[in-house]
């Protein structure tokens, strides 16, 4: 059991608990992080769809498809209309190597809200009926992914802006999270009927998180306030949510996946649901449907563990890009990608790093010793062989 020691700031402007990393997380009950390493892009006009589904690994044309033909349940102020999920989604090279990573939102629809009352459908007059969507992106490559879809926007139907004053991305995950999320906002419905009653904003709410149900819940709401259960959960520094994917092996944005080298499938984007083999072309599909039902992925990312020759953790900072080595031959398995505490992840190859004779040790420090961790989400046939014994996540 990874162990987390807690230790509690009391913040006087906000009256809230902050909660820093010391050392670790154990049993952290559920936590929510403004995740400021993400931006908001804002996508609008009648072209919108048909743009990004030339783009993305994805099939973007769910969000064209009204809240009528998935569902016929009657919005009422304790249960609205089911909204559109999100989706997790990729721009690649040509080349079909990872670019820039996109968690795509829909905002409620005018006929999708209730008015003040709770009684009835809303309105909207502001709209005007254009197709709109969200995207939350790596914040450090901003600039760059705004000019590359500008570029591939030609004379497409669709405005592209930044929104990150007005939005931010936030998470909520952790132990007994589901316990929780049994009131209040989760899982795409907004229980409490407040934000689509109301017609406050666009009636933003938590969502499941689109790529494995044990990241929790994810959203974008608007920056001048506070999303709903952030307040009884306690706001924690993202660090921890860090912590978090990397004991689940879940790398996100361009400093976890490396922009123009990283290959989609090795970063196990399949089973975090970002590409569709259904949707038809997009930039670099071909490299992704080829390698996909060739069958085999020899390397994937997989969460790591640093330890010492007791099989305790050990908290050495260790570099993004060391090499994992076979403790003796010196063979190379894999390539550290992130790093924090005794905890990473990294790419490498499954049937030498599952194997349980074989010792792994970082290049050049022989005293970290490196166990690779089996997660529980991963399907059954990406494991080539019997892994008894590996360590579970």
């Amino acid at each position: 059991m990874l162990r987390f020691n807690l230790r509690r700031q009391i913040s006087n402007s906000t009256g809230t608990y902050r909660r820093n990393i010391h050392s670790g997380l154990e049993d952290a009950g559920p936590m929510a992080s403004r995740l400021k390493s993400r931006s908001v892009v804002r996508f609008s006009g009648p072209d919108t769809i048909k743009f990004l589904q030339g783009l993305l690994t994805n099939d973007v044309r769910r969000f064209g498809v009204s809240s009528g033909e998935r569902s016929s349940t009657v919005p009422t102020p304790n249960m609205p209309s089911v909204s559109t999920p999100p989706m997790y989604a990729a721009l690649l090279t040509p080349q079909g190597r990872f670019l820039y990573d996109f968690f795509l939102y829909r905002p409620t629809r005018p006929d999708e809200k209730l008015d003040r009352t709770g009684s009835g459908p809303g309105s909207d007059p502001g709209r005007d009926g254009s197709v709109e969507l969200f995207a939350d992106v790596d914040v450090s490559v901003l600039d760059e992914l705004l000019e590359t879809l500008k570029k591939y926007r030609l004379r497409s139907k669709v405005d592209i802006e930044n929104v990150a004053e007005e939005f931010s991305c936030w998470q909520r995950y952790g132990r007994n999270l589901s316990e929780s999320s049994s009131v209040g906002w989760g899982g795409g419905v907004d229980r409490a009927g407040e934000s689509t009653a109301s017609g406050n904003k666009y009636g933003w709410q938590w969502y499941e998180d689109p790529r494995l149900d044990c990241l929790g819940y994810r959203s974008i709401f608007p920056s001048d306030s506070t999303p709903p259960l952030v307040e009884a959960d306690k706001e924690t520094d993202e660090s921890n949510y860090l912590l978090w994917r990397l004991e689940h092996g879940v790398a996100e944005g361009s400093a976890e996946i490396p922009k123009g080298e990283a290959i989609p499938l090795e970063y196990n984007f399949v089973g975090l649901n970002a590409i569709s083999f259904d949707k038809g072309c997009y930039v670099g599909q071909e490299l992704i449907a080829r390698t996909h039902h060739r069958g085999v992925i020899r390397k994937r990312l997989v969460p790591l563990r640093f330890i010492d020759s007791n099989r305790k953790e050990v908290n050495q900072k260790i570099a993004a890009g060391a090499e994992v080595v076979e403790l003796g031959s010196g063979k190379k398995i894999g390539r550290v990608s992130t790093a924090l505490g005794s905890r990473g992840m990294g790419v490498m190859r499954v049937e030498e790093a599952f194997k349980g004779s074989t010792e792994l040790t970082v290049n050049g420090s022989e005293d970290v010793k490196v166990e690779a961790i089996k997660p529980t989400w991963w399907p059954v046939e990406w494991f080539q062989q019997d892994q008894s014994g590996v360590a579970s996540a």
